[in-house]
């Protein structure tokens, strides 16, 4: 397999074959394309595993993943890196776009497994990028940085919070279909309106895009650009391509309006705006993207080459060489407590950013319930068994009240060392009890590995499991609460009423004996359906036979 320029000199004699923004699929697969189609669209063929609809680029009998092909990437950046150095490389720190969900870091991750390395941390292309430019290691107090990264398939724009060499993203926004193969298409089109015809052979259309690339590049430097393709002369003004290309640049501003705003700071407060991505050379992107920033923008360093360099500082903390800088790191797994029926409950799910804080409530099952137990997990999979418990607490002291009406807030927050605190909060009473895990958080790289394969593994039955569970603590709820209800109101409903209510009850009863999670479904939708009318009729009459004689100037509204 080719891997760079060898690659891309087959471009226009086989353009099928040759496979080129492969970060714009990582980690993708056939849900997002039916969400987005458009975002599908290459000269090389895709289609979809029949397992698991992860996506595959289709070269003859065999599929890729676009792990693969990026591991295949690495592995000549590897070699190159060796053959210069004169030495073997094991580990690595790879960057990924600030928006990157968990399924396309972990695709990465994998890539570089997969290539032979021990990658020992995925970070943010915009961090990186800052700590090239030495953001946040030559200046004391906070600062608020902007990363404008336009690369070749992608772009995205990250707003950070720097404190004394500790980073922090803010917000990012972007777009995974916009970059400067963008510029490049718009260009074909323009001369395909203009010159050629639009339905050019797979060969010349390949030997176009080339020539497209060529002209966006010189643009860059030069007023025209004249090429030749078979017969045909084609000509481009730095103006036309200006003209062309502004739609997309407005595209950008855009994201960069919605980053600002989800940070919660004006244009005003961003002191730095860093430049980042091959097509970020384009004059008119620096233009465009300095006059809305209201400020001169940084791109002294080469923008292909700057994010390389931050990964190269950061490996460089790694390796203890650099104590002036802090990034924050991520959680390596989920961290949850148990719920009902044996569930895992995340609130915060892995390669969450710390320092972090969350909190969730929670209510009691039964009438009375004077206390709760928590017990705090880590792991992947749906049920508790198969995690790591952390610790496990009581909070007592609960007043006796009717279950649901408690408000119980479980709160979770890890600084930047890893320490987790948990603390549960009744509160309408103010009962308060908490626990500090400090000793637990950290596992090596291999059993945090095992725990999210397993997760992958177990999927499927995962989910059927945790349908199943939640379905039958509802059914069990469901039992006791309605038995509960024709036991206090036998005055006020008819024997054919609790006939009907027996009926959907033993129902329920038979499917939780089935364990078919579709026929308690129905089971329990039919039960709702009987006693819903049924209690709305008897609320009715308790609350009539309360007013009855009273006016509603005579309520008290405190009673």
């Amino acid at each position: 397999m080719n891997v760079g320029y060898d690659a891309r000199q087959h471009i226009s004699s086989d353009p099928s074959s040759v496979i080129y923004s492969v970060k714009r699929l990582i980690g993708l697969n056939r849900k997002d394309q039916e969400a987005n189609p458009d975002q599908f669209r290459f000269s090389y063929p895709i289609r979809f595993a029949s397992h698991n609809g992860d996506i595959e680029i289709d070269l003859g009998p065999k599929g890729y993943a676009p792990s693969q092909i990026s591991a295949e990437i690495l592995k000549k950046l590897k070699e190159q890196a060796e053959t210069q150095l004169g030495q073997k490389i094991t580990k690595a720190v790879i960057t990924v776009p600030a928006y990157f969900n968990d399924s396309q870091r972990q695709a990465t991750r994998e890539a570089g497994r997969l290539a032979g390395l021990d990658v020992l941390r995925i970070i943010n292309e915009p961090t990186a990028a800052s700590l090239a430019y030495g953001i946040g290691l030559t200046h004391a107090g906070t600062r608020r940085v902007a990363v404008y990264d336009l690369g070749g398939g992608t772009f995205d724009i990250s707003i950070l919070e720097i404190t004394d060499g500790v980073f922090e993203v803010l917000a990012t926004h972007g777009d995974t279909q916009l970059g400067g193969d963008d510029f490049d298409q718009r260009i074909v089109s323009y001369w395909k309106g203009t010159t050629l015809s639009a339905d050019i052979d797979l060969e010349d259309s390949g030997k176009l895009r080339i020539l497209a690339e060529q002209a966006k590049c010189i643009l860059t430097e030069k007023d025209s650009f004249t090429g030749q393709i078979g017969h045909h002369q084609l000509q481009l003004s730095r103006i036309d391509f200006e003209r062309l290309i502004e739609p997309l640049i407005e595209r950008t501003i855009r994201s960069c309006q919605h980053a600002l705003q989800d940070a919660g700071c004006t244009i005003d407060q961003i002191e730095e705006v860093v430049l980042v991505g091959g097509s970020t050379r384009v004059p008119a992107v620096i233009s465009r993207v300095s006059e809305f920033f209201k400020r001169p923008v940084r791109h002294s360093i080469d923008p292909d080459q700057v994010v390389a360099l931050g990964a190269a500082i950061q490996a460089d903390i790694l390796a203890g060489n650099n104590q002036q800088l802090l990034l924050l790191d991520v959680t390596p797994l989920s961290l949850g407590i148990e719920t009902a029926g044996g569930l895992m409950d995340v609130l915060i799910p892995r390669n969450s950013k710390v320092p972090a804080r969350v909190n969730r409530q929670y209510t009691t099952q039964k009438d009375g319930q004077s206390g709760i137990r928590i017990s705090v997990h880590q792991g992947e999979r749906d049920l508790v068994k198969d995690n790591r418990e952390l610790a496990t607490f009581h909070l007592k002291g609960i007043p006796a009240m009717p279950a649901g009406l408690p408000k119980v807030q479980v709160s979770f927050q890890i600084d930047a060392d890893g320490i987790l605190q948990v603390t549960a909060k009744e509160l309408r009473s103010g009962v308060e009890q908490s626990i500090k895990i400090n000793d637990k958080l950290g596992l090596d790289d291999a059993l945090v590995e095992q725990m999210i394969e397993a997760s992958i593994r177990h999927a499927t039955s995962d989910i059927a499991v945790r349908k199943w569970t939640e379905l039958l603590v509802e059914a069990e709820q469901s039992i006791e609460q309605t038995a509960l209800f024709i036991n206090k109101n036998q005055s006020r409903i008819t024997d054919s009423e609790v006939q009907l209510l027996n009926g959907a009850l033993d129902q329920v009863r038979v499917q939780l004996v089935s364990q078919h999670s579709d026929q308690l479904q129905k089971s329990l939708d039919e039960l709702d359906m009987v006693a819903r009318p049924i209690a709305e009729r008897v609320m009715d009459e308790a609350i009539s036979d309360a007013l009855q004689g009273r006016s509603i100037s005579g309520l008290d509204p405190e009673s």
